[in-house]
């Protein structure tokens, strides 16, 4: 049996907004109400400037991760191992656009280098998360009612923890904490409410008629997770997901400040906000500057995440 003959071949229109499901009727139900994306999602996105510059934003910090190097060299030698002692903490000069940090090193290159430890942390954070949540989302959707039940009171039991509160106390029994830990701990934590978005976008799908069609004409669980949940499903975590990388970034940023997140040789906005926690009356510029790209970055992230939740949402439109 072909993907073609289970799955209609022109979508209906419906809903109280004219919205049109990619593979059928679907009304969106109140608790996922963007769980099947309209057409014309990307030419309302492409016409709101706030998502234009946000996602323009996204792209340059992104970029700025992934070849610092491109950036760094601007001022200075934009290496940020090289330090002269002799410019311990000294304030914005020629060349040096962002001053020296404590042990006299660029600072403005120690920025845009800890640019990549932080995106790093929350976007792999993220991702596990999201992967996670993807599984057990799909699984307590879609299987029957002991499996939902078991998933369900495992992830209870995970958002009972306080999140940062959690984080600590894991970190702290770890000697070396890197990306891959810091991202792999806060990921333990994040998953759940991204598991609890995806079962509810999976529990409004599974019961559409296309779905239902697909059912009686024989199609596997897995065709039918494959080819229509996992693609509704996606839109809302997505979205959810966006947001969580912002929060991720500042969880990490708090947990480093606190001493138990990246240690170095590490470079990240958090180790240098907790290395200028100390001096900040005498040299304030040592935590204004990485404290600004850190801001920066969080509200870039929040705000093109809810750009994208309002152009899904129907209720918005």
């Amino acid at each position: 049996m072909t993907d073609a003959a289970l799955s209609p071949e022109k979508p209906e229109k419906h809903g109280a907004h004219g919205m049109h499901g990619t593979h059928g009727t679907h009304q969106a139900s109140p608790e996922t109400p963007y769980a099947a994306a309209p057409q014309g999602t990307w030419h309302e996105l492409r016409r709101r400037p706030v998502f234009l510059l946000t996602g323009g934003c996204a792209l340059l910090l992104l970029l700025l991760a992934a070849a610092p190097g491109l950036f760094a060299g601007w001022f200075g030698h934009g290496d940020p191992t090289v330090c002269e002692l002799g410019h311990s903490a000294e304030g914005p000069a020629p060349g040096h656009p962002f001053g020296y940090d404590v042990q006299g090193c660029d600072l403005y290159a120690n920025v845009i280098h800890g640019a990549g430890a932080s995106l790093g942390v929350g976007l792999l954070a993220t991702g596990l998360g999201l992967a996670v949540a993807l599984v057990l989302g799909c699984l307590a959707g879609m299987a029957g009612r002991i499996v939902d039940s078991v998933i369900a009171r495992i992830t209870d039991v995970f958002l009972g923890f306080p999140f940062l509160l959690g984080a600590i106390v894991v970190l702290n029994s770890f000697t070396t904490r890197d990306v891959p830990t810091v991202a792999g701990v806060l990921a333990l934590f994040g998953w759940p409410t991204m598991t609890r978005v995806v079962r509810a976008s999976v529990r409004s799908v599974r019961e559409a008629d296309y779905v239902v069609m697909a059912r009686s004409l024989g199609a596997s669980q897995w065709f039918i997770v494959r080819r229509h949940v996992l693609p509704n499903a996606l839109t809302p975590v997505l979205v959810l997901a966006t947001i969580t990388v912002g929060g991720v970034i500042v969880a990490e940023a708090a947990l480093t400040f606190l001493g138990v997140g990246l240690q170095p040789p590490s470079i990240s906005w958090g180790l240098q906000l907790a290395g200028a926690q100390n001096s900040f009356q005498t040299h304030p510029h040592l935590l204004i500057f990485p404290g600004l790209f850190l801001s920066f970055t969080v509200f870039v992230l929040i705000t093109f995440g809810d750009t994208v939740r309002d152009a899904l949402d129907p209720r918005g439109r």
